[in-house]
Protein backbone atom coordinates (compact mmCIF):
# COMPACT_ATOMS: atom_id res chain seq x y z
CA UNK A 1 0.00 0.00 0.00
CA UNK A 2 1.58 3.17 -1.69
CA UNK A 3 1.36 6.32 1.41
CA UNK A 4 0.32 9.42 0.55
CA UNK A 5 3.14 12.57 -0.18
CA UNK A 6 4.34 13.59 3.34
CA UNK A 7 3.43 16.95 4.36
CA UNK A 8 4.26 19.53 7.07
CA UNK A 9 1.99 20.75 9.28
CA UNK A 10 1.78 23.07 12.33
CA UNK A 11 3.02 19.87 15.27
CA UNK A 12 6.48 20.52 13.51
CA UNK A 13 7.01 24.02 15.74
CA UNK A 14 4.89 22.92 18.29
CA UNK A 15 8.11 21.31 20.22
CA UNK A 16 11.74 21.85 19.55
CA UNK A 17 13.80 19.82 16.73
CA UNK A 18 14.28 16.08 18.35
CA UNK A 19 18.11 16.66 17.28
CA UNK A 20 18.27 19.64 18.76
CA UNK A 21 20.18 20.05 22.47
CA UNK A 22 17.38 19.48 25.24
CA UNK A 23 16.83 22.30 28.23
CA UNK A 24 18.45 21.48 31.57
CA UNK A 25 21.62 19.65 29.72
CA UNK A 26 23.44 18.91 32.57
CA UNK A 27 20.52 17.62 34.39
CA UNK A 28 18.78 15.69 31.75
CA UNK A 29 21.42 15.12 28.64
CA UNK A 30 24.44 14.50 31.33
CA UNK A 31 22.36 12.14 33.83
CA UNK A 32 23.69 10.11 36.00
CA UNK A 33 26.42 12.53 36.74
CA UNK A 34 24.76 14.32 38.82
CA UNK A 35 24.14 11.61 40.93
CA UNK A 36 27.25 10.73 41.13
CA UNK A 37 28.31 14.03 41.99
CA UNK A 38 25.48 14.23 44.71
CA UNK A 39 26.70 11.09 46.27
CA UNK A 40 30.68 12.22 46.33
CA UNK A 41 29.45 15.44 48.18
CA UNK A 42 27.94 13.28 50.62
CA UNK A 43 30.75 11.18 51.25
CA UNK A 44 32.91 14.43 51.50
CA UNK A 45 30.71 15.91 54.02
CA UNK A 46 30.49 12.75 56.28
CA UNK A 47 34.17 11.94 56.20
CA UNK A 48 34.46 16.03 56.55
CA UNK A 49 32.88 16.29 59.97
CA UNK A 50 34.20 13.17 61.24
CA UNK A 51 37.63 13.90 60.68
CA UNK A 52 36.31 17.31 62.76
CA UNK A 53 35.66 14.37 65.98
CA UNK A 54 31.90 15.04 65.20
CA UNK A 55 29.79 11.30 66.25
CA UNK A 56 29.24 9.05 63.11
CA UNK A 57 25.47 10.14 63.63
CA UNK A 58 25.80 13.73 63.57
CA UNK A 59 28.37 13.63 60.24
CA UNK A 60 25.29 10.99 59.42
CA UNK A 61 22.53 13.23 59.43
CA UNK A 62 24.45 16.14 57.89
CA UNK A 63 25.67 14.05 54.93
CA UNK A 64 22.22 13.09 54.51
CA UNK A 65 20.60 16.69 55.02
CA UNK A 66 23.24 17.45 52.10
CA UNK A 67 21.78 14.69 50.02
CA UNK A 68 18.21 15.79 50.23
CA UNK A 69 19.10 19.21 49.53
CA UNK A 70 20.72 17.89 46.10
CA UNK A 71 17.96 15.50 45.70
CA UNK A 72 16.18 18.62 43.98
CA UNK A 73 18.44 18.75 40.64
CA UNK A 74 16.84 15.62 39.63
CA UNK A 75 14.34 15.95 37.17
CA UNK A 76 11.74 13.30 37.49
CA UNK A 77 10.67 12.39 40.63
CA UNK A 78 12.11 8.55 40.53
CA UNK A 79 15.86 10.72 39.92
CA UNK A 80 15.17 12.46 42.89
CA UNK A 81 15.07 9.79 44.40
CA UNK A 82 17.72 7.74 43.54
CA UNK A 83 19.95 11.39 44.18
CA UNK A 84 18.51 11.24 47.48
CA UNK A 85 18.97 7.24 48.80
CA UNK A 86 22.19 7.27 47.09
CA UNK A 87 24.27 8.20 50.66
CA UNK A 88 22.23 6.40 53.11
CA UNK A 89 21.91 3.06 51.25
CA UNK A 90 25.73 3.30 50.14
CA UNK A 91 26.24 4.14 54.18
CA UNK A 92 24.43 1.00 54.94
CA UNK A 93 26.20 -1.43 52.43
CA UNK A 94 29.59 -0.26 53.37
CA UNK A 95 28.24 -0.76 57.35
CA UNK A 96 27.04 -4.27 56.79
CA UNK A 97 29.98 -5.23 54.89
CA UNK A 98 32.44 -4.13 56.80
CA UNK A 99 35.92 -2.51 55.47
CA UNK A 100 34.32 -2.81 51.47
CA UNK A 101 37.45 -2.34 49.41
CA UNK A 102 37.42 0.39 47.23
CA UNK A 103 37.63 -1.68 43.88
CA UNK A 104 34.33 -3.36 45.11
CA UNK A 105 31.88 -0.13 44.45
CA UNK A 106 32.95 -0.65 40.47
CA UNK A 107 31.64 -3.73 40.16
CA UNK A 108 27.90 -2.77 40.13
CA UNK A 109 28.86 -0.05 38.63
CA UNK A 110 30.49 -1.83 35.63
CA UNK A 111 27.07 -3.91 35.33
CA UNK A 112 24.50 -1.23 35.04
CA UNK A 113 27.15 0.63 32.52
CA UNK A 114 27.58 -2.42 30.59
CA UNK A 115 23.38 -3.34 30.57
CA UNK A 116 22.51 0.42 30.33
CA UNK A 117 24.85 2.49 29.04
CA UNK A 118 25.33 5.76 29.13
CA UNK A 119 23.65 7.17 26.17
CA UNK A 120 20.74 5.55 26.98
CA UNK A 121 20.57 7.27 30.12
CA UNK A 122 18.85 10.32 28.55
CA UNK A 123 15.99 8.08 27.40
CA UNK A 124 13.74 5.58 29.74
CA UNK A 125 15.16 3.66 32.43
CA UNK A 126 14.41 0.20 32.46
CA UNK A 127 10.30 -0.46 32.82
CA UNK A 128 9.15 -2.49 30.70
CA UNK A 129 5.43 -2.27 29.44
CA UNK A 130 3.18 -4.21 31.79
CA UNK A 131 1.13 -7.33 31.53
CA UNK A 132 -2.27 -5.62 29.85
CA UNK A 133 -1.39 -2.09 29.67
CA UNK A 134 -1.71 -1.87 26.24
CA UNK A 135 -5.69 -3.80 26.11
CA UNK A 136 -7.64 -2.37 23.56
CA UNK A 137 -5.11 -0.78 21.14
CA UNK A 138 -6.45 -2.85 18.34
CA UNK A 139 -9.75 -1.70 18.93
CA UNK A 140 -9.06 1.92 19.17
CA UNK A 141 -6.49 2.09 16.63
CA UNK A 142 -7.15 -0.67 13.87
CA UNK A 143 -4.47 -1.84 11.52
CA UNK A 144 -4.30 -3.44 8.33
CA UNK A 145 -2.71 -6.70 8.23
CA UNK A 146 1.18 -6.66 7.46
CA UNK A 147 0.81 -3.04 8.95
CA UNK A 148 4.24 -2.15 10.24
CA UNK A 149 4.29 -1.68 13.94
CA UNK A 150 7.91 -0.09 15.80
CA UNK A 151 8.70 -0.54 19.46
CA UNK A 152 11.06 2.43 19.55
CA UNK A 153 13.40 1.58 22.58
CA UNK A 154 12.02 -2.14 23.19
CA UNK A 155 14.40 -3.43 26.26
CA UNK A 156 13.75 -6.86 27.25
CA UNK A 157 10.59 -7.20 24.81
CA UNK A 158 7.82 -6.70 27.03
CA UNK A 159 6.26 -4.33 24.58
CA UNK A 160 6.22 -6.05 21.84
CA UNK A 161 4.85 -9.06 23.74
CA UNK A 162 2.01 -7.19 24.19
CA UNK A 163 1.84 -5.37 20.58
CA UNK A 164 1.29 -9.03 19.56
CA UNK A 165 -1.54 -9.51 21.48
CA UNK A 166 -3.16 -6.36 19.92
CA UNK A 167 -1.98 -7.00 16.56
CA UNK A 168 -1.21 -10.61 15.93
CA UNK A 169 -0.70 -10.11 11.83
CA UNK A 170 1.41 -6.90 12.35
CA UNK A 171 5.20 -6.87 11.35
CA UNK A 172 6.18 -6.02 14.38
CA UNK A 173 9.72 -4.38 15.06
CA UNK A 174 11.62 -3.46 17.91
CA UNK A 175 14.61 -1.48 18.26
CA UNK A 176 17.05 -1.06 21.30
CA UNK A 177 20.75 0.35 22.08
CA UNK A 178 21.89 -1.77 25.23
CA UNK A 179 23.54 -4.86 23.69
CA UNK A 180 22.53 -6.83 26.53
CA UNK A 181 18.88 -6.53 26.27
CA UNK A 182 18.82 -6.27 23.09
CA UNK A 183 20.25 -9.55 22.32
CA UNK A 184 17.56 -11.11 25.70
CA UNK A 185 14.74 -8.96 23.72
CA UNK A 186 15.46 -10.57 20.73
CA UNK A 187 15.38 -13.80 21.80
CA UNK A 188 12.28 -13.54 23.47
CA UNK A 189 11.04 -12.04 20.74
CA UNK A 190 11.32 -14.17 17.89
CA UNK A 191 7.94 -13.72 16.12
CA UNK A 192 9.30 -9.76 15.99
CA UNK A 193 12.51 -8.06 14.11
CA UNK A 194 14.29 -6.71 16.80
CA UNK A 195 17.13 -4.49 15.93
CA UNK A 196 20.38 -3.32 17.73
CA UNK A 197 20.36 0.86 17.38
CA UNK A 198 19.25 4.42 18.19
CA UNK A 199 15.76 4.83 17.49
CA UNK A 200 16.04 8.70 17.32
CA UNK A 201 17.95 8.05 14.13
CA UNK A 202 15.89 5.33 12.60
CA UNK A 203 13.31 6.94 10.40
CA UNK A 204 9.94 6.25 11.37
CA UNK A 205 8.24 7.11 7.38
CA UNK A 206 7.25 3.37 7.09
CA UNK A 207 5.35 2.40 9.95
CA UNK A 208 1.53 2.97 10.67
CA UNK A 209 2.36 2.85 14.51
CA UNK A 210 5.01 3.89 16.59
CA UNK A 211 4.61 3.06 20.60
CA UNK A 212 6.99 4.30 23.23
CA UNK A 213 7.07 4.29 26.48
CA UNK A 214 9.91 6.72 27.49
CA UNK A 215 9.29 9.50 29.86
CA UNK A 216 8.37 12.91 30.33
CA UNK A 217 11.30 14.91 29.27
CA UNK A 218 11.59 12.95 25.31
CA UNK A 219 8.25 13.55 24.49
CA UNK A 220 8.59 16.57 22.93
CA UNK A 221 11.60 15.40 21.32
CA UNK A 222 9.54 12.07 19.69
CA UNK A 223 6.50 14.83 18.89
CA UNK A 224 9.05 16.33 16.59
CA UNK A 225 10.60 13.88 15.06
CA UNK A 226 7.12 12.06 14.32
CA UNK A 227 5.41 15.11 12.71
CA UNK A 228 8.49 15.70 10.46
CA UNK A 229 8.48 11.47 9.66
CA UNK A 230 5.44 9.99 10.20
CA UNK A 231 2.96 9.90 6.81
CA UNK A 232 -0.78 11.32 7.97
CA UNK A 233 -3.00 8.47 8.91
CA UNK A 234 -0.30 6.79 11.34
CA UNK A 235 0.08 6.82 15.02
CA UNK A 236 2.37 7.84 17.28
CA UNK A 237 1.41 5.88 21.09
CA UNK A 238 2.77 6.86 24.12
CA UNK A 239 2.23 4.78 27.53
CA UNK A 240 1.64 6.90 30.53
CA UNK A 241 3.37 9.82 29.48
CA UNK A 242 1.52 12.58 27.13
CA UNK A 243 2.95 15.35 24.91
CA UNK A 244 1.63 18.48 26.71
CA UNK A 245 1.69 20.77 22.92
CA UNK A 246 -0.37 17.72 20.89
CA UNK A 247 -4.25 17.02 21.45
CA UNK A 248 -4.38 13.12 21.22
CA UNK A 249 -7.19 11.78 19.08
CA UNK A 250 -7.76 8.93 21.44
CA UNK A 251 -6.97 7.84 25.35
CA UNK A 252 -6.85 4.70 26.60
CA UNK A 253 -7.67 3.63 30.13
CA UNK A 254 -5.90 -0.39 31.16
CA UNK A 255 -7.72 -0.14 34.53
CA UNK A 256 -4.31 0.13 36.27
CA UNK A 257 -4.18 3.59 36.43
CA UNK A 258 -2.19 3.76 33.31
CA UNK A 259 -3.05 5.49 30.01
CA UNK A 260 -2.17 4.78 26.26
CA UNK A 261 -1.73 8.62 24.62
CA UNK A 262 -2.55 7.81 20.88
CA UNK A 263 -1.80 10.70 18.06
CA UNK A 264 -2.76 10.50 14.63
CA UNK A 265 -0.29 12.33 12.02
CA UNK A 266 -1.31 15.37 10.69
CA UNK A 267 -1.05 16.03 14.95
CA UNK A 268 -3.08 18.72 16.56
CA UNK A 269 -1.77 20.99 18.44
CA UNK A 270 -4.01 22.05 21.69
CA UNK A 271 -5.40 25.49 22.20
Amino acid sequence: MQWPPRRVDVATTAAPAYAGPERRRFVNRSWPLPAFAAWAACWIVFASIARLGAAPTVAFVAAGLVGAALSLIGATPWRRVFVGCGFPLSFAVSGSAGALPAWAWLLPLGMLAFVYPLRAWRDAPIFPTPTGSLLGLSQGVPLANGAAVLDAGCGLGAGLVELRREYPNARLEGIEWSWPLWLAGAARCRFARVRRGDFWSVDWSRFALVYLFQRPESMGRAAAKAAHELHPGAWLASLEFEIATLQPQLVLDSGDGRRVWLYRAPFRTRA
